[in-house]
């Protein structure tokens, strides 16, 4: 039997990159899945390369906004009649320093990581739990666990994800909810490898299995998280860096 036969799964931000790879790799485990992206084009797009209406679903989504968050779980419950996994994936950039960064660029991806996981982690809670099983998995970043230049708005964002998954897993924990984080390091993108190369260098630096990696080992790694195969885990965070700052 696949790992999420009979499941439905909702990704945000999956009609591209990570959450698409993790949408491909649901799919081929048995899942439906319900694609959340602010492009409906693109995640429509996406959900027919995943097999059209009958597994794959696409839904215009703000993550910010709750009331979007309770069409984009309704779609999944009415649609393919459970709700059984979520992975908060949306998010954004506003890279510069403290001394340039705009009030406004700071609240932004701040909202969009850690409001934007904070709704759909409570939302989906209050379905599963009347389940009484369920598995959230949020997207952090080695960037909340170290800090990166540039990114006050983006790290503090992550790392409040890490503490937002801890706190929230101990409140599910009694009803079969099980919510875990991964912290993805250097990820190739069409983003990354546009990066000038001095910045490159350096990173891969620090990198002691001396390559990035790709989308699909952080999906392996959310397949895991929400299928059975992680059952006696919950309040993790797994960092998948090739040992970056280990």
């Amino acid at each position: 039997m696949s790992l999420l036969e009979n499941r439905t799964a909702v990704i945000t931000g999956g009609a591209q990159g990570i959450g698409f790879a993790i949408a491909q790799s649901f799919v081929e485990q048995g899942a439906k899945v319900v694609i959340g992206d602010l492009d409906l084009d693109a995640a429509t797009a996406a959900a027919e390369k995943l097999g059209g209406r009958d597994v794959a679903r696409a839904v215009k989504a703000n993550v910010v906004e709750s009331s979007d968050w309770d069409t984009l779980l309704a779609e999944a419950v009415d649609g393919f009649g459970s709700l059984d996994v979520v992975v908060n994936n949306a998010g954004i950039t506003r890279d510069a320093t403290m001394r340039t960064m705009t009030e406004e660029d700071f609240d932004l991806v701040i909202a969009v990581h850690l409001k934007g996981t904070w709704h759909g982690t409570r939302k989906a809670s209050a379905i599963m739990r009347e389940a009484k099983r369920g598995a959230i998995v949020n997207i952090s970043s080695l960037s909340g666990k170290v800090g990166m230049v540039g990114q006050t708005n983006y790290s503090a964002a992550k790392a409040g994800i890490v503490g937002l998954t801890k706190a929230a897993a101990k409140e599910m924990a009694h009803h079969g909810v099980r919510v875990n984080a991964i912290q993805p390091g250097l990820i190739r993108s069409a983003m990354t490898e546009a990066m000038p190369q001095k910045a490159w260098d350096q990173k891969m630096s620090e990198i002691p299995m001396g390559r990035p990696g790709e989308v699909d080992e952080i999906a392996s790694v959310a397949l895991f998280l929400a299928s059975d195969m992680s059952s006696y885990m919950t309040g993790t965070v797994l960092e998948v860096t090739g040992g970056r700052f280990m």
